[in-house]
Protein backbone atom coordinates (compact mmCIF):
# COMPACT_ATOMS: atom_id res chain seq x y z
CA UNK A 1 0.00 0.00 0.00
CA UNK A 2 0.75 3.05 -0.94
CA UNK A 3 0.57 6.16 1.57
CA UNK A 4 0.16 9.29 -0.54
CA UNK A 5 1.04 13.17 1.12
CA UNK A 6 0.85 15.20 -2.12
CA UNK A 7 -0.35 15.76 -5.54
CA UNK A 8 3.23 14.56 -6.53
CA UNK A 9 2.77 11.01 -4.87
CA UNK A 10 -1.04 10.85 -5.57
CA UNK A 11 0.16 11.69 -9.58
CA UNK A 12 2.91 8.92 -9.76
CA UNK A 13 0.49 6.39 -7.95
CA UNK A 14 -1.64 6.94 -10.60
CA UNK A 15 0.62 6.73 -13.50
CA UNK A 16 2.35 3.77 -11.98
CA UNK A 17 -0.93 1.64 -12.31
CA UNK A 18 -2.01 3.03 -15.55
CA UNK A 19 1.24 1.21 -17.01
CA UNK A 20 0.74 -1.93 -14.87
CA UNK A 21 -3.00 -2.08 -16.45
CA UNK A 22 -1.23 -0.67 -20.46
CA UNK A 23 -3.14 1.79 -20.77
CA UNK A 24 -2.18 4.77 -22.76
CA UNK A 25 -3.10 7.66 -21.28
CA UNK A 26 -5.73 8.61 -23.70
CA UNK A 27 -7.46 5.57 -23.25
CA UNK A 28 -7.79 6.50 -19.43
CA UNK A 29 -9.32 9.75 -20.67
CA UNK A 30 -11.92 8.47 -22.88
CA UNK A 31 -12.91 5.69 -19.81
CA UNK A 32 -13.16 8.51 -17.09
CA UNK A 33 -14.47 11.36 -19.17
CA UNK A 34 -11.99 13.64 -18.61
CA UNK A 35 -9.49 15.19 -20.76
CA UNK A 36 -5.91 14.33 -21.21
CA UNK A 37 -4.60 17.40 -20.50
CA UNK A 38 -5.94 16.56 -16.93
CA UNK A 39 -4.51 12.98 -17.30
CA UNK A 40 -0.98 14.19 -17.92
CA UNK A 41 -1.46 16.88 -14.92
CA UNK A 42 -2.58 14.86 -12.42
CA UNK A 43 0.35 12.35 -13.62
CA UNK A 44 2.57 15.01 -13.15
CA UNK A 45 1.57 16.33 -9.60
CA UNK A 46 0.44 19.45 -11.81
CA UNK A 47 -2.91 21.31 -12.16
CA UNK A 48 -5.79 21.63 -10.06
CA UNK A 49 -8.09 17.92 -10.01
CA UNK A 50 -11.36 17.81 -8.67
CA UNK A 51 -11.78 15.00 -5.49
CA UNK A 52 -14.67 13.51 -7.77
CA UNK A 53 -12.79 13.38 -10.82
CA UNK A 54 -9.32 12.01 -9.10
CA UNK A 55 -11.62 9.37 -7.32
CA UNK A 56 -13.20 8.23 -10.63
CA UNK A 57 -9.54 8.20 -11.95
CA UNK A 58 -9.07 6.41 -8.85
CA UNK A 59 -11.34 3.69 -9.28
CA UNK A 60 -11.24 2.65 -12.96
CA UNK A 61 -7.38 1.96 -12.17
CA UNK A 62 -9.12 -0.30 -9.71
CA UNK A 63 -7.26 1.75 -6.80
CA UNK A 64 -9.07 2.35 -3.65
CA UNK A 65 -8.92 5.22 -1.52
CA UNK A 66 -8.69 4.63 2.12
CA UNK A 67 -8.02 6.86 5.08
CA UNK A 68 -6.71 5.64 8.30
CA UNK A 69 -5.61 7.76 11.41
CA UNK A 70 -1.88 8.80 11.01
CA UNK A 71 -0.09 7.37 13.41
CA UNK A 72 1.75 9.90 15.95
CA UNK A 73 5.42 9.69 16.65
CA UNK A 74 5.20 13.05 19.31
CA UNK A 75 3.02 10.79 22.01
Amino acid sequence: METVHDPATFGAAIRKRRREKGLPQTQLAELTGVSLRLISELERGRGSVSFDRALRIAQRLALDVCLRPRERSDG
